[in-house]
């Protein structure tokens, strides 16, 4: 695809989705896409909650007319529809968890019989490992998983589509590099009906994305992860795709813990996540996402050098960030949830005020 192509895919697809918003904010009230305030949520008022369709069309649009059609690309198409439509039937009627898991484990194997399938991957000490039968397991693991991720960490205004815009961007880069060129264009795309989105919602939102966004935006990045990085398996780590989407898997992945630790349902809300940690160590909600965004860009920025360099460096990069993730969440009470253990001494914001 010629670069100016590429330019204006993405100019269309930032306007496109910039356009549709407003139409969405209107839209909600007459569906009933309300999102109502409560003790675990953060906002004081009534959020239009569909603001993911704009996010969806210009993505969806924006594929159709500039990507060039092959099997997977359809199926990631054909997946992508299944699960908008099932966050926005949740967004306007709360879906029982089941329904929509089922409806994830649909669209994911939509992709997998498609051909986004990770079939090997290399390791840090070298070599390659054949997944054989596991494959499929394993790649439905890894989509559903990256799709509720991103939904787990939606709960600042612009923190899901900003940290989505910098894995986005970060995966598009590194494809780009291992020659991936549909793979890098397509996240791109996904970037860019993210940014187009992210004037309305961030601090103070006039719209959250919904489930029919947040879901959305980790699938196709799950999606993207494998159909970019999978047939560079031989220069490229396993643990690439989990470096750039390091904030969504580890605050999930520490969620489980947390909750195991304190005797909790798996599967049931806490205000322990990173947003609200930090939150509850006395930064403004505008702060917090700030932070947020400012650690995605250093995790970005991580997975290309790791990306280019030999495997003993980034095995000693990886177990580096690996160590620092681990105390960094331990330090601010991810794992155990309570009293952080570090406070920032400065005057607490209205918002505060609900941790």
């Amino acid at each position: 695809m010629p670069i100016y192509m590429i330019i204006i895919a993405i100019a269309a697809t930032a306007l496109i989705a910039y356009f549709i918003v407003p139409l969405a904010i209107r839209i909600a009230p007459r569906i009933d896409a309300i999102d109502e305030p409560d003790q675990r949520k953060v906002h004081q008022v009534a959020m239009p909650r569909v603001g993911g369709i704009a996010i969806f069309l210009a993505f969806f649009l924006s594929v159709l007319i500039f990507i060039p059609k092959s099997a997977q690309v359809n199926g990631l198409i054909i997946g992508t529809v299944i699960i908008f439509i099932t966050g926005l039937l949740d967004d306007i009627y709360g879906l029982p968890a089941w329904v929509k898991l089922l409806a994830q484990i649909l669209a994911a194997s939509v992709a997998i019989f498609s051909g986004i399938v990770v079939s090997f991957v290399t390791n840090p000490f070298d070599g390659m490992l054949n997944l054989g039968y596991l494959s499929i397991p394993i790649t439905l693991l890894w989509i559903v998983g990256i799709t509720n991720a991103i939904n787990l960490i939606d709960g600042l205004d612009g923190l899901a589509a900003g940290v989505s815009a910098i894995a986005g961007c970060t995966l598009g880069i590194v494809t780009l590099l291992n020659g991936q060129t549909v793979a890098a264009v397509m996240a791109f795309i996904l970037v860019a009906s993210t940014i187009g989105f992210l004037p309305y919602n961030f601090y103070p939102a006039r719209t959250f994305m919904g489930d029919c966004g947040s879901n959305l935006l980790g699938f196709v990045l799950g999606c993207l992860a494998i159909l970019g990085l999978a047939k560079s398996a031989a220069i490229i780590s396993l643990f690439i795709p989990i470096i750039i989407l390091v904030i969504p898997i580890f605050d999930t992945f520490f969620a489980i813990i947390r909750r195991i630790y304190n005797k909790t349902p798996i599967f049931s809300p806490d205000k322990d996540h990173l947003h609200h940690r930090l939150m509850g160590m006395g930064f403004s909600h505008q702060n917090s996402v700030l932070i947020i965004y400012g650690i995605s860009g250093f995790f970005a920025v991580t997975a290309i050098i790791v990306s280019s360099i030999s495997s003993p460096k980034a095995t000693l990069v990886l177990s580096l960030l690996l160590l620092l993730i681990v105390v960094g969440a331990f330090k601010i009470g991810l794992m155990t949830g309570g009293k952080p253990r570090v406070q920032i001494r400065h005057e607490h914001t209205k918002h505060s005020e609900n941790f």
